[in-house]
């Protein structure tokens, strides 16, 4: 059984003390800042984590936000600009990366909260699709900014119109953190929670 460590080095970097820096976080040889600036903000790595699809590892994530967050609910209601980063580690193709991304939507969110979040699914669809194939060492982030939107970055640059509405990116972090989540194991690393992966 694999133990996620990754919330334990979160936790030992920020234990220095005010004047300590916060250390960069590394996941199967995937540096994550311990911050980023965003839209004039400073936020911080609230965890990092591996998809794992049987004992495959698909890609990392990383979740950066203004202020820590231990929960799903906190890390939805949290106030400003937040930031999924996607490192691949494997080779996908587009097409399917998108439907798996929608079909996650669509199994932790409400059909109606699904209806509003269509606009910014399908173009996330199409931004996928165009790229045929997304392959391991290329990364992308969805960056929120509230009263802006939702920016789609390819390899650091952005890709696409921006989605406006609010209700995409709630559902899209649900892909993660929701009540099915894509691997449990990384929704409680995103979390900064220490658990044992189950079989």
């Amino acid at each position: 059984m694999r133990v996620f460590i990754v919330a334990a080095l979160l936790a030992a970097a920020s234990l220095g003390g005010p004047g300590a820096q916060a250390q960069v976080v590394e996941v199967a040889n995937v540096k994550y800042e311990p911050t980023l600036d965003l839209a004039g903000q400073k936020l911080q790595l609230n965890g990092a984590g591996i998809r794992y699809k049987f004992v495959i590892k698909v890609y990392t994530a990383g979740l950066y936000l203004a202020q820590k967050a231990g929960t799903t609910q906190e890390v939805l209601a949290a106030p400003g600009p937040k930031r999924i980063h996607i490192q691949m580690l494997r080779d996908i193709d587009g097409n399917e990366l998108g439907k798996l991304f929608t079909k996650g939507m669509e199994a932790n969110v409400t059909r109606d909260e699904f209806a509003k979040s269509i606009n910014g699914v399908l173009k996330l669809s199409e931004i996928f699709a165009s790229r045929k194939q997304l392959s391991s060492g290329e990364n992308f982030s969805v960056d929120y900014v509230p009263g802006v939107g939702s920016t789609v970055l390819l390899n650091g640059k952005p890709i696409g119109e921006t989605i406006k509405e609010p209700e995409f990116y709630s559902a899209l972090l649900r892909i993660w953190l929701g009540e099915k989540p894509a691997d449990d194991g990384l929704k409680d690393s995103l979390l900064g929670v220490k658990r044992e992966r189950r079989r």
